[in-house]
């Protein structure tokens, strides 16, 4: 799939799954039997997708997608670290994914909970202490610029995050610069199951917003 599909392609595919999976209208490709055979000897997907932990975010249904389609990656607040890194870029330059999308949503208990902490001066224990840390960036960013609403401190993170991938992955930077990939920042809505184009690095957002 990967090998005649372009970046601008790519996007297409995954939001007009999205499109459907709101509209109520899912067509659920590449999740039978057939497919599971199909791609047993290898994988080969269109788009790395770095999204939140959150169980209300499963990429596959969201962008109604299937087997083999997005090599995904998640952790809490979709925060980074050289494990996230690795997997992203195995993603682009093993596998080839035109495209890698940072997913955030609205009521994200990561950016949550770092707001708090930040306001506060209070913080969890254990690892949990160190997602909080990772968020507080972007938090602060969003502050400083006199953010108040929920979703400006969302779209900071989802920003924030698209930047720090492509400031410490030359693989991944170069695979940019060089138009063989693209990542863009989306915010899922939990309520309507809309996801909307935050930032685009690599590819023109008029486009990726048409």
């Amino acid at each position: 799939m990967t090998d005649s599909l372009t970046v601008q392609g790519a996007f297409e595919m995954l939001m007009a799954g999205n499109k459907r999976f709101v509209a109520g209208s899912p067509e659920h490709p590449n999740q039978d039997a057939a497919r599971r055979t199909e791609v047993a000897p290898g994988q080969n997907p269109f788009a790395v997708m770095f999204g939140c932990s959150d169980s209300r975010l499963a990429a596959e249904i969201v962008f109604d997608r299937g087997l083999g389609d997005l090599f995904v990656v998640r952790t809490a607040g979709h925060v980074t670290g050289p494990e996230v890194l690795g997997s992203i870029e195995y993603g682009v330059s093993v596998l080839g994914c035109p495209l890698v999308v940072v997913l955030g949503h609205d009521s994200c208990g990561a950016v949550a909970a770092t707001r708090s902490a930040v306001q506060d001066g209070t913080t969890a224990s254990g690892y949990v202490r160190d997602v909080i840390e990772r968020v507080t960036t972007s938090v602060l960013a969003a502050h400083a610029a006199g953010r108040t609403e929920e979703e400006d401190f969302i779209a900071e993170h989802i920003r924030h995050t698209v930047d720090l991938l492509l400031d410490r992955s030359r693989t991944l930077a170069e695979a940019v610069a060089e138009g063989r990939a693209a990542v863009v920042g989306l915010s899922y809505r939990l309520a309507d199951g809309t996801a909307r184009l935050v930032t685009a690095k690599g590819i023109d957002m008029k486009d990726a917003a048409a």
